[in-house]
């Protein structure tokens, strides 16, 4: 039990974890593609494109902790994922607000 434990915190530690992570990420988003285009079912990319950008930034900036970047670095990941936040979050909101129909 406690070389598998080591084994997973140098895996994580290593940053090999978070980078599983983002490969699994952009996997899943290339297969949501891939089924969107060709069965015309499913989400459009524009539907989860920036909350995926988001996620990514974020492990983009634990993976840059974790090997011991420059803290800029991390500040850009973070500023990115908020930014992607937002950005996705206000487009949302809009698209809400286009189909109230005051009367």
């Amino acid at each position: 039990m406690n070389v598998a434990l080591n084994a997973m915190q140098a895996w994580w530690q290593g940053g090999q974890l978070i980078e599983f992570i983002i490969a699994l990420t952009v996997l899943e988003a290339c297969a949501l593609l891939a089924y969107h285009r060709l069965s015309g079912r499913g989400l459009q990319a524009a539907q989860y494109a920036l909350n995926l950008v988001a996620g990514l930034c974020l492990m983009l900036a634990v993976r840059s902790v974790l090997l011991g970047h420059h803290w800029l670095w991390t500040v850009l990941c973070l500023s990115s994922a908020g930014l992607a936040h937002w950005t996705d979050l206000w487009r949302r909101w809009q698209g809400q607000r286009q189909g109230i129909n005051p009367s």
